[in-house]
């Protein structure tokens, strides 16, 4: 019989995998922004959100918070390399204005985390109760990582197209969310179910509203461009 921690670890290496695929999808993005040496009417808010979340659930996986949550690790420290270079690339082609902006949002996250990780160290001396501090806060801000979708279906539902939702991205949400809820549940992890069930569930719905209205869509329309942060792990 195969030992549970062999599953989760394998369906660990494919969510990685997943997730992986998902944060490289602002790739074309930041091609257009590199090519056009200006990052036009973009917003750097989807970067810095992910940028943080990935700080939180880094934080969460070390074994000084959660033991035996390695991948949880690996994942979201290539999601902050991937962020940080995004967002490099976004400072360097903005105007002033927008630079000071970015500086001072990651300032602000970035003393955010720190606060959170000296506060958790010095006061909270148990693994559960680091755990229980930093999980609600990966809840709190990978909630609403997933739900940012929700914009996009409200617009798929007004105008009847799918253009601004790619099938490609809305099924590998779907496929990140089940693969990390069914990780967290082997060796139940209330704080990745929460906000990958939540994934797994808006993923659907994508899904649902994409058969809907595919046929609906005209095919001559060109792709759309959009702009959404990069799922975390997601975690």
């Amino acid at each position: 019989m195969t030992d549970p921690d062999t599953i989760r670890s394998i369906i660990g290496i494919i969510g990685n995998v997943i997730s992986f695929g998902l944060f490289l999808s602002p790739v074309p993005t930041f091609i257009k922004i590199w090519k056009q040496k200006a990052v036009e009417q973009f917003s750097p808010i989807p970067y810095l959100a992910t940028l943080l979340n990935c700080m939180l659930w880094v934080f969460y996986g070390l074994p000084i918070v959660h033991p035996n949550s390695i991948l949880v690790v690996t994942i979201n420290s290539t999601g902050l390399i991937l962020e940080g270079i995004y967002l490099t690339i976004f400072f360097l082609y903005s105007p002033c204005k927008l630079r000071i902006k970015v500086l001072m949002y990651l300032a602000a996250e970035i003393a955010f985390v720190a606060a959170v990780v000296a506060v958790v160290l010095t006061t909270a001396h148990t693994h559960d109760l680091r755990s229980l501090i930093v999980g609600i806060l990966c809840v709190i801000f990978g909630t609403c990582m997933y739900a940012s979708p929700l914009a996009v279906m409200k617009l798929v539902i007004q105008t009847r197209s799918v253009k601004y939702m790619p099938f490609t991205l809305s099924l590998a949400g779907f496929l990140n969310g089940v693969c990390w809820t069914t990780y967290a549940l082997i060796r139940f992890d209330i704080f990745i179910t929460i906000p990958n069930g939540l994934g797994a569930l808006f993923g659907l719905i994508q899904l649902v509203l994409y058969a809907i209205y595919f046929r609906a869509t005209p095919q001559d329309q060109p792709a759309g461009e959009v702009e959404l942060p990069s799922k975390t792990l997601e975690v």
